[in-house]
């Protein structure tokens, strides 16, 4: 379904589409006017108008538009009546195409799990490099003379004023909080550990990918796994805490492989050591006998370790049924999708560049990515806040780009992507 809807055509041939479109119609753009102002009208004419025109009559127009934008909202979806007014013929070759749609998309749903195999395939191939990191960064291990003078190599590459180590040691040597400061300098996870996790977090040894084996089946949830290894330590009984995330077996309508569940470890709290809770003690007293006693109550509160009780997305029933408020729906896919994006970045981006998140590097492109989504199209009134240089000799101001990151890094190093000012 197109998502430009024909206002300004003249020569208009078929009706509307079966369905009306997805996005709100174009009222608030000024599309609902029977006329299209001259472009030789005086600008500063329509200025005046609209200074002199009364607050009332604003408001009033106010609560039309919204009016008519919520009538539009309800009939998202429903039949124009163009489908159904065709003849025949026409209707079957409507019915042949959504047949051929139905082979399109089992070939494509082939296509997505042939890439999760694929990632599958070389997630295996990286594992013994994987084993090695965990080998190095535990003291397990000494470093090699070639990995030390390649890491050097790209130091130097990537600071300028990059100062070479001495060389007369290459003794095993481990290196302290590793994962705890790899997930502290990721900007989402960074918001989620309490100072009490740090202490927890502190114990990881490692944290590893795997693929779930039943991606050649069809009928089955494909998906992944995220494990994390702990060392003995005061706060929970388990020395691996998992979590798995199932996709749905078929590729959702744009293509990509649709989020479906998540499923976690249980965590086996050693007593009064749960994160996920916070506990309060007060004193009671009986008003007939005058007795105390102690009453330890807990309540639960934000952790990281609440990553491991994933939310339940809402069943279709019960939102069909009309179960759930709609604040509280929203809530809770805001949770779901929060959950989901967690897990993506913890297998696309800390585990394969765990490193980079250790000294800080990677935040230099996790901000750039923030910073593009920062970016909104600018409509006419804020264009004409700004005056048009277009025609100076003066070349545009280089936008530096790597805030935090970049800082963290060293000083005054700037980030190879660099864009011009519009």
């Amino acid at each position: 379904m197109s998502s430009n809807v024909p206002i300004g055509a003249t020569n208009v041939t078929a009706p509307t589409p079966q369905n009306t479109p997805m996005q709100h119609a174009p009222i608030s753009a000024g599309l609902s006017r029977p006329t299209v102002p001259d472009i030789t009208e005086d600008k500063e004419e329509e200025d005046e108008e609209d200074e002199d025109e009364p607050v009332g009559s604003s408001l009033q127009s106010a609560a039309m538009l919204g009016l008519v934008q919520g009538k539009l909202q309800s009939l998202i979806g429903r039949s124009s009546g163009y489908v159904e007014s065709l003849p025949d013929d026409v209707k079957r070759s409507v019915e042949a195409l959504k047949g051929v749609q139905l082979q399109q998309n089992e070939l494509h749903n082939k296509f997505k799990r042939e890439c999760l195999e694929l990632e599958k395939k070389y997630n295996d191939l990286q594992a013994p490099l994987y084993e090695r990191r965990n080998a190095v960064l535990s003291g397990a291990a000494p470093p090699t003379t070639e990995e030390i003078e390649a890491g050097e190599k790209q130091s130097a590459e990537d600071d300028e004023d990059y100062t070479p180590l001495p060389k007369d040691s290459t003794a095993a040597s481990a290196i302290p909080e590793f994962w705890l400061t790899a997930l502290r300098n990721h900007i989402g996870l960074s918001e989620l550990i309490t100072d009490r996790d740090a202490a927890a977090l502190k114990h990881v040894i490692d944290i590893r990918l795997s693929y779930l084996d039943n991606l050649s089946q069809l009928d089955a949830k494909p998906g992944f796994k995220i494990t994390f290894l702990f060392s003995p330590n005061e706060f929970f009984e388990n020395e691996t805490l998992e979590k798995t995330y199932y996709y749905q077996e078929k590729a959702g309508y744009f293509g990509d492989m649709a989020y479906d569940h998540a499923v976690g470890t249980e965590i086996k709290w050693k007593e009064d050591k749960d994160l996920t809770k916070e506990f309060e003690i007060k004193k009671q007293r009986n008003k007939t006998t005058n007795r105390t006693r102690v009453v330890r109550k807990s309540r639960p509160t934000e952790s990281f370790f609440n990553f491991f009780t994933p939310p339940t997305p809402p069943g279709e029933e019960a939102i069909a049924n009309g179960d759930i408020e709609e604040e509280e729906l929203e809530e809770l896919e805001e949770k779901v999708e929060m959950d989901y994006q967690i897990g993506e970045d913890l297998k696309e981006k800390i585990i394969p560049h765990a490193i980079d998140y250790f000294t800080g590097k990677a935040l230099e492109y996790d901000l750039m990515d923030e910073d593009e989504d920062a970016f909104e199209d600018l409509d006419d009134e804020d264009e004409d806040d700004f005056d048009d240089e277009s025609d100076s000799d003066a070349p545009a101001p280089v936008k530096r780009r790597g805030g935090k990151g970049a800082a963290r890094n060293g000083g005054d190093k700037v980030n190879p992507e660099e864009c011009k000012q519009q």
